[in-house]
């Protein structure tokens, strides 16, 4: 089992490098999570939205896992993406993601249905019920039903759920969750899971986030996460800003999440194309931004707030 005890700080929505016939890169992706914890990311989130998992197969996706553990060798704890199409299948995934060694997992109310906030209750209860590692819910109503405030209440009742990553970004729903769920369960677990709004969430109270930039400049996530901790908010905010223009420009380069993919090559990784086919134009909109971002990275890392 892995190390560490808790989750907090910044872990990051590992993107997957493919090889030219679209196979998982598995020597770059050993390389890539040694670098990312070597910037000081403090745990690996793979298999997410970022990391692409609904164009894995099942199969892949627990090989992904496997391989995030064993290269993470308990240096830092792993959040392993753990939703599947039904409650049988992610009870599956929950068991052998335990058997690897990952620190718990996140999962995301079931996709495609529109489900009403009872069935969403229910689903993850059956999980809460009978999964052998600790669960944090993932809420994304992007993609998935919403977990409302009410629900993650009657959840927190279930000591093998943890926590939740919200990616809703809505500062005032999380300071009301967090108002609601804390005194019912002090040690509950808050993640903010967008990048545009990691300062005032940390100050809000969550205890970090996963963020789809940390895969691009790790070093700068971490130093607003220990900025805003030490309440140097001048310096956080400052780096805050810049990555905000980072994640705007990055998620509008090209449909989510391929511009991420593409910023990451410039920071030394071979991570292939995408599973996702593109069009001429929209490879060439890719392209066209790659500049600019690249104009980006390079004065976010020389702010001297890192100095």
């Amino acid at each position: 089992m892995c190390s560490a005890k808790t989750i907090s700080g910044i872990l990051t929505p590992l993107m997957v490098p493919l090889c030219a016939n679209g196979e998982i890169h598995e020597s770059e992706l050993r390389r890539y999570i040694d670098w990312l914890i070597d910037k000081g990311v403090h745990g690996l989130y793979p298999n997410g939205s970022t990391g692409e998992f609904t164009r894995f197969t099942a199969g892949e996706r627990r090989r992904i896992i496997q391989i995030v553990c064993d290269q993470t060798a308990d240096r830092v704890p792993v959040l392993a993406g753990a939703a599947e199409a039904n409650v049988h299948e992610t009870l599956d995934a929950c068991n052998t993601y335990h058997d690897f060694g990952a620190r718990a997992v996140a999962i995301v109310s079931p996709f495609y249905y529109k489900l009403s906030a009872e069935s969403v209750f229910a689903y993850f209860r059956e999980i809460a019920l009978n999964s052998p590692i600790d669960v944090t819910l993932y809420n994304i109503p992007l993609f998935a039903s919403p977990i409302d405030n009410e629900t993650v209440c009657r959840l927190a009742e279930f000591d093998r759920i943890i926590g939740i990553k919200d990616s809703s970004g809505d500062l005032a729903g999380m300071t009301r969750l967090i108002q609601s769920v804390r005194p019912l369960r002090p040690d509950f677990l808050f993640m903010t899971g967008w990048d545009a709004v990691l300062v005032p969430m940390l100050m809000a109270g969550c205890q970090g986030g996963t963020h789809a930039t940390s895969g691009i400049v790790p070093e700068i996530t971490r130093a607003i996460y220990d900025l805003t901790k030490k309440s140097q908010f001048d310096g956080a905010l400052s780096l805050q800003k810049q990555l905000l223009e980072l994640f705007d420009t990055t998620f509008c380069a090209a449909d989510f999440p391929e511009g991420f993919r593409s910023a990451i090559s410039l920071r030394g990784f071979d991570f292939g194309k995408g599973r996702q086919p593109q069009t001429e134009k929209q490879s060439a909109m890719l392209t066209a931004t790659t500049e600019k971002i690249r104009l980006l990275i390079q004065r976010m890392l020389d702010n001297p707030v890192l100095a």
